[in-house]
């Protein structure tokens, strides 16, 4: 299983949220490129990064940050936040990102994904399945669609999209553990990679995730709070029993 540490980019730096509250924030860095050569330096070979800014506004507002941390780090890059439009899937896959993510647009916009797959291959497209009582959460988290969040993601797979990054959002920054029953019923139902987000806290939750299949973990606040050391979350990645 692959780890992917996470940036969450407001005003250019690296901040962390609580459940997706932005009144709840917390900037742990004023300068993400050190905290991604961190990562780097750690042993990650992934870095997970979202725009905060631009999943609120629906167009990318720290795509310069982005691409600064892309040049500097030398780490492959998933990236979402504002994406809605092919222009902009073009213009970070033209700057070397390798997984562009799609969150809001895939959810609102019937036939986008599949056109985003078509057009940029299944390799470079992810999307965002990000949970909310059991609803696909849209716009940055701020509100909520009447996509059942099963139904949502077997849509995506009949899509083409191969990648899903599904996220409960009551467990995202809480320090409460990830949810395993969710993820060990996706991965039954579906024929896709899943990377877990929203709560990974421990190692444990690194094992339990790799026990079940998952394809990734991102590893966000747990990191920030010194709970989990990445090079530590990776090892315990690649020892499935």
């Amino acid at each position: 299983m692959i780890i992917l540490p996470a940036i969450d980019l407001f005003e250019g730096k690296a901040v962390r949220l609580l459940k997706g509250d932005y009144a709840q924030m917390t900037v742990y860095d004023p300068e993400p490129v050190n905290t991604a050569r961190k990562f780097r330096d750690e042993g990650a070979e992934w870095v997970h990064i979202v725009d905060l800014e631009g999943a609120k506004a629906g167009e990318p507002v720290n795509i310069d940050v982005v691409l600064r941390i892309r040049e500097s780090c030398g780490l492959k890059c998933e990236v979402g936040g504002g994406i809605r439009d092919l222009r902009t899937i073009e213009r970070y896959v033209d700057a070397g990102i390798e997984r562009v993510i799609l969150g809001t647009s895939a959810a609102t916009q019937k036939g986008f994904a599949d056109l985003a797959v078509k057009h940029f291959g299944s390799e470079r497209i992810a999307v965002g399945a990000d949970i909310k009582d059991g609803l696909i959460a849209v716009r940055g988290w701020q509100e909520v669609s009447g996509l059942e969040s099963f139904e949502f993601c077997m849509m995506m797979q009949d899509a083409g999209v191969k990648t899903l990054i599904c996220t409960d959002i009551s467990r995202d920054g809480a320090m409460k553990g990830t949810n395993r029953q969710l993820y060990e019923t996706l991965q039954e139902k579906l024929g896709v990679n899943i990377i877990a987000s929203g709560g990974v806290s421990s190692l444990d939750d690194v094992k339990a995730l790799t026990e079940l299949g998952m394809y990734g973990a991102i590893i966000g606040k747990a990191y920030y709070t010194g709970a989990v050391k990445i090079s530590e979350a990776i090892e315990a990645g690649r020892e499935k029993a």
